[in-house]
């Protein structure tokens, strides 16, 4: 199994270096230079498997020779023996009338899905950078991430302790949400640097991207890559679309139409590689908030930024650029733009990217947008729609609280029921965090829509008394210049 970049200037890639290395040399996202082909047997021989034995089987798939089906299973399982179920991401009603499920993937040490994947990633990171310094060596990775909220935390506990590797985790001043503040920033490990930027989430991407994007500066601080630029972050999340599908079946349930709270467009992409893999998938539906660039192309064809960045109360998802959105792209820019020749499709990637650079948008061909529409539906969730959502289902006999961004997809699987039905297909919803996490919109959607939250009454064990602990933060300018001279300070300390 090898990789190359989606902007066609690095191939052959293993994925030991595709998972150190984050982002590729010329800026492109690694993607498999092909996809692996499932067992013949597959759906009945992992019908019954655990979340740890289906995660090994289709991770295995994808290593190559880097790492040996033993140690892909061991890394698994230390992995999702942090997560407080032993289902790790369980399936469960929300509507039985309507078939509508949630996939709860926020049983996790951070309560986010981003723990599916990072609590893998961290891992990984270890596992290759010991097996490197067994005869004496002394090599390093300086992780350094960008953050909406979950994906610092969810880094950061992955990460915290770990030999042989920092992380300095960029998030926005005052966008994060105090929950997911505090988990970051009372992570008191030496080896572990929170780093508040003013502006925006996209502000903290360009970043690391530029930071990526300094040769010099990569090498000599070995930079490693926690977003989900990095491939292993798509590839763990690949296991919860299989496994969810098992589980439907088992109770009862057929063809799954999968609804995505989307932001930088990982958590889908995902869902796109396991329904190429070869999983039933009725649709893939894309959830946006106001931020809703994912919903406009799907409409129009067109790639355009908008103005600016909207505060929602779904912060996570308050993203202006979905940086994933880039490996799908590849996959239209050679089959329609490029007639199937794969290097090709990495000058089109280019040039796609430069035009949104320089001119904000780009456009896809009509054969390109019909091709996304067969494997996406989308749909846009105003602030106010939001609030009603959450404050809908917690008020029925039996009472569901869904955290602000599980309710902008909830609320989109609503408004494509006809089209669901259509398909004879049941619903699941991808929940992202514990609503306890966005503690200030749930309980102004209870309580300002008749009715009442003990909010005390779903506080996981773990957030008591976190906002009072010591916190350790740093504040840098909004450049990547300051922050790369950060990063360099820290290091020497």
């Amino acid at each position: 199994m090898k990789y190359r970049s989606t902007r066609g200037q690095v191939t052959g890639q293993s994925f030991e270096s595709v998972v150190l290395e984050g982002l590729a040399a010329d800026g492109g996202l690694y993607i498999p230079e092909h996809l692996p082909t499932l067992p013949s047997d597959w759906q009945t021989q992992w019908a019954n498997l655990s979340f740890a034995e289906l995660a090994t089987e289709l991770i295995s798939l994808f290593v190559g020779d880097d790492v040996s089906r033993s140690d892909v299973s061991a890394l698994v399982c230390k992995s999702y023996s942090t997560f407080s179920t032993s289902e790790v991401t369980p399936l469960v009603s929300l509507d039985g009338e309507r078939k509508t499920y949630i996939l709860e993937l926020f049983h996790g040490p951070t309560f986010a899905f981003k723990d599916v994947a990072l609590q893998f990633l961290g891992n990984l990171f270890e596992f290759f950078l010991e097996r490197r310094n067994r005869n004496g060596g002394s090599h390093k990775i300086t992780v350094v991430g960008a953050t909406s909220g979950d994906t610092g935390s969810a880094a950061i506990y992955g990460l915290r302790g770990k030999k042989n590797v920092e992380v300095f985790i960029l998030h926005p001043e005052g966008r994060v949400s105090p929950i997911q503040e505090a988990q970051m920033t009372t992570v008191l490990d030496d080896n572990v640097h929170n780093v508040s930027v003013p502006g925006t989430f996209d502000d903290c991407q360009d970043i690391v991207k530029q930071l990526f994007g300094r040769p010099d500066f990569k090498r000599e601080h070995s930079l490693g890559a926690i977003n989900s630029i990095n491939w292993a972050r798509i590839l763990a999340q690949i296991t919860y679309y299989f496994y969810s599908y098992f589980t439907l079946l088992r109770q009862g349930g057929g063809l799954p139409v999968f609804v995505v709270p989307s932001g930088n467009f990982g958590d889908v992409l995902a869902g796109y590689y396991a329904k190429e893999l070869g999983l039933p998938v009725g649709k893939l539906a894309i959830a946006t908030n106001a931020n809703d660039i994912l919903d406009r192309f799907l409409k129009s064809g067109k790639y355009e930024k908008d103005s600016g960045v909207l505060a929602t109360p779904s912060p996570a998802m308050d993203i202006l650029v979905s940086s994933n959105f880039e490996r799908f792209l590849w996959y239209l820019a050679r089959d329609y733009e490029a007639g199937g020749d794969a290097d090709e499709a990495g000058n089109v990637i280019g040039r796609w990217m430069e035009q949104l650079k320089t001119t904000g948008s780009f456009a896809v061909n009509q054969a390109a947008l019909t091709a996304a529409r067969q494997t996406f539906w989308s749909g846009r969730c105003s602030d106010q729609d939001t609030y009603a959502t959450i404050a809908k289902y917690h008020a029925r006999e039996s009472s569901y609280l869904l955290d602000p961004h599980t309710a902008v997809g909830v609320h989109v699987a609503e408004t494509l029921r006809e089209e669901i039905d259509g398909l004879g297909a049941d619903t699941i919803c991808l929940s992202t965090a514990h609503p306890a996490k966005f503690s200030e919109a749930v309980l102004k959607a209870v309580n300002e829509n008749g009715g009442h939250l003990d909010f005390g009454s779903i506080l996981p064990p773990a957030f008591i008394g976190l906002l009072e602990m010591p916190r350790r933060c740093l504040t840098c300018d909004n450049s990547a210049d300051a922050v790369a001279k950060l990063i360099v300070d820290q290091l020497s300390k």
